[in-house]
Order: structure tokens, then C-alpha cells, then sequence
């Protein structure tokens, strides 16, 4: 007699996948970044300190890569940051200089003139139809000559209280509280853009501003708030960088613009192959830290790092950027031909009038 036999279940092993070199090829670069300076020069790289200024040093560019990633969720660009950023700290210097405002009703009206900035630029993006690029570059040296003017072109010292000083340059559990600063602003962001409508219709309509606004997503406002945002993130970085180094000059604000843009396209490439905020944030202290690295190993003559750095950075991530964009497209016109291809075949009576209704005849039944 013929005995059943019972399938033995066997227990599943859970893997544990690693992230994939192109989702997080930044973070592998970071810790690769640390050993090996952490070897080399271990005296003068793994010292608290080295960390606390590297933190510190990167919150602005950091902040205006969160402003540049704003508008670049709906598919525009906005140049104007780093000279927005500028405006927005000699604004509350002159302010300071010359009223006798407090430091927090200062930083109120130079948000809000930084606002009105990116309102117009939005006007010319939006209304005007030029195109984002140019508008906001035009705008920045609109807001360069703004900039000179106040300033009477001279660097502007000791303007600030001791009070507003305090709120970028304490320290808080042994953190500066510019950090801080940085990482709650990427919070608010990280939560708009990845957890609420208004992230979703943004992201929308840079994928495809046509789609979109088919979709019934109002396309055009959603441009032009976003160049608002973004000019009041970057205002906030100059009050940022105001508190923290206490002065204004002319060369403050634009030698930031490309550093931002830098971390902005590396850190694209990173966790969902798009512009992202934890991406963004990655990208500037993995570059930060490897020049930093380069600084402190060649002591004499290094002038020269950063800007190399920075480019062969941007280019490597852009070039990552594309092309997984290619691979992207050319997998979805596969997939695509695939299924044209394994569609069913139509029944008799169907097949018969399917080619006058191609060839755009009526289809009567």
C-alpha cells in the first residue's frame, strides 16, 4: 500500500541585502573616505575637532543645495541662490547697521524681501515663459548689483548683537547649532516632498508638466511657489551664515553656488535615483570630508582642491545620473514593445473593422 508523503516545509532564511553600489555608492565613498584618511593621517583627521569644523563649515552649502533641490523637484532651475543668500545677510546687516530693529525683526523683513525676489523670478518664469535658467541668472546679478548698493561695495563688521551672534556660533551637546539648523530645516523638506500631496503633484510636474497639469495639478503655481521657497531657503542660509561668521562681504554667496549644485546632482544619483534630501545632504559631507581629507594631508599649496574636487564630483555624478536615465528609458521602450508584442489576438469580427478604425474611420457596431 502506497504511503502519502507530507511535504516538509523548510524554514525561510531571511537575506540580508545590502544597498547597491548605485543607490548608495556616496555613503560607500564616505566610509572609504574616512578609512583612508583615518590611516593616513589618523593625528589630525580623526580628531574631534576636524569633525565639528567639517559639520559646521557645510551647514549653508548644505542649505542652499535643500533651496536648489526645491525648484528642481518641478523641473526648473534656480541660479539666483547663492547671490539670494548674500542679498538676504546684507539686507539684516544694513538693518542692524542703521535701525534700531532687533536681530529677529531684521531676519523677518530680509526673508520677506527675499520672497518678493523669488516671487518675480517666478513672475518671469511662469508669466513670461523665459526659461528658468536664464531668468534666475539674470536675477542673480540683478541681485549682486542690489547687494553692492547696500553695502556701498565695503565689507560691513560688527553689526550684529551678541544675542543674534549666540544663534550661530554656540554649541549644543558638544554639536554646533548651525547643524542643528541643517537638519531640521531637511526634516520639514524631507517630509513636504516625500509625504504630502504637495511633494507628489511637485515631483509630478517636473516628471512631465504636461501630464500633470492634464491630471488637474496646476503646474505653473506650483513653479512659481517653488522659486519662492526656494529664494527663503536660501535667505535663511544667509542669516545662517551671517550668525555664524559675523560679518558681510561681497565675495559671500555665489563661490557657494557651484559646491550646492555639486552635492544637489550627486546626491540624485543616490537611494531613489532622483533629486532627494538625505541624497543631497550625503553628497555635501562626502565631498566635504574628502577635501577636507586632501587639505590636511598636503599642508602647503592646496588652494587649488575644493574647485577640483567639486567638478570631477559633478561630472562623476552627472555622468551616473545619465546614464541611468538611458538605461531607465531604454528598459521601459523594451517593456513596452514586449507587451505590444504579447497582446491577444482580437476576435474574428473584431480583427475585421480594426483597420478602418485605425485609419480614423468611424467604428459603428
Amino acid at each position: 500500500m502506497a504511503q502519502a508523503t507530507v511535504p516538509i516545509e523548510r524554514p525561510t532564511v531571511r537575506q540580508i541585502r545590502i544597498p547597491g553600489l548605485q543607490r548608495v555608492s556616496a555613503a560607500y565613498l564616505l566610509g572609504s573616505i574616512i578609512v583612508l584618511f583615518g590611516v593616513w593621517i589618523p593625528e589630525t583627521f580623526l580628531t574631534h575637532t576636524t569633525f565639528k569644523v567639517v559639520l559646521a563649515d557645510q551647514v549653508v552649502i548644505g542649505i542652499l543645495g535643500l533651496a536648489l533641490l526645491i525648484p528642481l523637484t518641478a523641473g526648473v532651475f534656480d541660479l539666483s541662490v547663492g547671490a539670494m543668500l548674500a542679498f538676504s545677510l546684507v539686507v539684516v546687516s544694513w538693518l542692524e547697521a542703521n535701525t534700531g530693529l532687533n536681530g529677529l525683526v531684521s531676519s523677518a523683513i530680509a526673508l520677506g524681501a527675499c520672497a518678493v525676489v523669488g516671487f518675480l523670478s517666478g513672475l518671469v518664469v511662469v508669466r513670461f515663459r523665459v526659461d528658468s535658467f536664464i531668468a534666475t541668472l539674470g536675477m542673480s546679478q540683478i541681485l549682486a548689483a542690489g547687494s553692492l548698493y547696500i553695502s556701498a561695495n565695503k565689507q560691513v563688521v560688527g553689526v550684529f548683537s551678541d544675542t543674534f551672534l549666540r544663534f550661530g556660533r554656540r554649541d549644543l551637546l558638544g554639536i554646533p547649532i548651525v547643524v542643528y539648523y541643517l537638519v531640521g530645516l531637511a526634516l520639514l523638506l524631507w517630509y513636504v516632498l516625500e509625504h504630502t500631496p504637495l511633494g507628489r503633484k511637485l515631483f509630478a510636474t517636473g516628471a512631465n508638466p504636461e501630464a500633470a497639469r492634464l491630471s488637474g495639478v496646476r503646474a505653473d503655481r506650483l513653479v512659481w511657489g517653488s522659486l519662492v521657497a526656494s529664494a527663503v531657503v536660501a535667505g535663511i542660509g544667509g542669516l545662517v551664515y551671517g550668525a555664524k561668521i559675523g560679518s558681510f562681504s561681497n565675495t559671500f554667496g555665489p563661490p557657494l553656488l557651484f559646491p550646492a549644485f555639486a552635492a544637489v546632482f550627486f546626491g540624485a544619483t543616490q537611494f531613489k535615483s532622483r533629486p532627494n534630501v538625505w541624497g543631497t545632504i550625503l553628497a555635501v559631507y562626502t565631498l566635504a570630508f574628502g577635501v577636507k581629507g586632501l587639505q590636511l594631508a598636503f599642508s602647503s599649496g592646496v588652494y587649488w582642491i575644493t574647485p577640483l574636487f567639486n567638478g570631477v564630483a559633478l561630472l562623476i555624478a552627472v555622468a551616473l545620473a545619465s546614464r541611468h536615465m538611458a538605461a531607465v528609458r531604454r528598459r521601459r521602450r523594451l517593456d513596452t514593445a514586449a507587451g505590444a508584442g504579447a497582446e491577444p489576438a482580437p476576435p474574428a469580427g473584431v480583427a475585421a473593422t480594426a483597420a478602418p478604425v485605425e485609419a480614423g474611420e468611424t467604428f459603428r457596431t
